[in-house]
């Protein structure tokens, strides 16, 4: 039993060694892969991130990142320490937080990163809503990316992501927020299935490549559609609907009612039977006790209950 106990004591013999305003750059570094990227999030110079980071090798005794292109990738023993890192920072913070008072008048800002098409229907009720709490926050909407979302969240460099459900790992958490369909825009005058399948279709995505999500669904019925045009926004695919009669835009009823639809468009549900769409909040799994952003949480949801 007392060995047991010995080998569970701390040596604060050896603290007068150890800088720990260094392993927050360490965690900053392995999550960013940059050394700019980390001082920009510690709000230091990248001169300071730079000797910061030379001391804790030194210090280590290990190399902990190799420059691989633009990229810092992290060595075999940096790997094994970041969770045990990570882990100590957080109960560190922890402890640091627990007495003190959280009030909602302490927020100063939101970042919220949004697809531009989107970010109609969330911004006006998030102004408004915070507003009527006698909130003075600033509020940053952001373009969303969905390949560094994680680490966006992680790090926080922004709140939340507000975007279509899909699964982007155990570490991020999702909230519904609203319920949507889609619909079908044309100037066709009438729309069946066979109508639909056989006609030239617009499809909006600001990714360069990679399958719409209403092809997704009509690909497990074994169905098809041709897309004669993939464009960025709704707004410009209502206007090339304008230049072709037959051609079809598949749309959420929700991004459709905050844009200007020409009267000569009909609108029609969508003859196949497509699954409803979720439109909801993520964040990041390690900030779902900390007391600023139960309190956003729960005022956003407040928003579109």
């Amino acid at each position: 039993m007392n060995s047991i106990h010995n080998k569970a004591m701390v040596d604060l013999g050896v603290f007068h060694r150890i800088d720990i305003n260094l392993y927050p750059l360490f965690i900053a570094v392995y999550e960013q892969k940059s050394i700019s990227k980390a001082a920009q999030i510690l709000c230091i110079s990248q001169s300071a991130a730079s000797h910061a980071l030379q001391r804790l090798r030194q210090h280590l005794q290990d190399d902990l990142f190799a420059r691989a292109g633009s990229k810092m990738l992290p060595t075999p023993f940096a790997e094994q320490i970041y969770p045990v890192i990570k882990n100590a920072l957080f109960a560190i913070q922890h402890i640091s937080m627990q007495k003190q008072s959280f009030e909602p008048g302490m927020v100063q800002s939101l970042k919220i990163a949004v697809h531009d098409e989107i970010e109609p229907i969330i911004f006006p009720k998030l102004v408004q809503h915070f507003q009527s709490l006698d909130l003075y926050i600033q509020f940053f909407s952001s373009k969303l990316d969905r390949k560094s979302m994680a680490t966006d969240l992680a790090t926080q460099q922004i709140d939340f992501v507000i975007d279509l459900e899909q699964n982007f790992g155990e570490k991020i958490q999702f909230q519904k927020l609203l319920q949507d369909q889609f619909v079908v825009c044309t100037q066709q005058p009438e729309m069946t299935e066979q109508l639909y399948l056989a006609a030239p279709h617009i499809g909006v995505s600001s990714r360069r490549t990679g399958v719409l999500v209403e092809d997704i669904y009509l690909n497990r019925k074994q169905l098809s559609r041709q897309i004669f045009l993939r464009c960025q926004h709704y707004s410009t695919a209502l206007q090339i609907l304008l230049l072709n009669p037959q051609a079809v835009l598949t749309i959420p009823q929700n991004l459709l009612d905050h844009l200007q639809v020409p009267p000569s468009l009909n609108i029609f549900p969508v003859p196949v039977d497509l699954p409803l769409i979720y439109l909801g909040m993520y964040w990041h799994k390690d900030l779902k006790d900390n007391s600023r952003h139960q309190f956003l949480r729960s005022e956003i949801s407040k928003i579109f209950a």
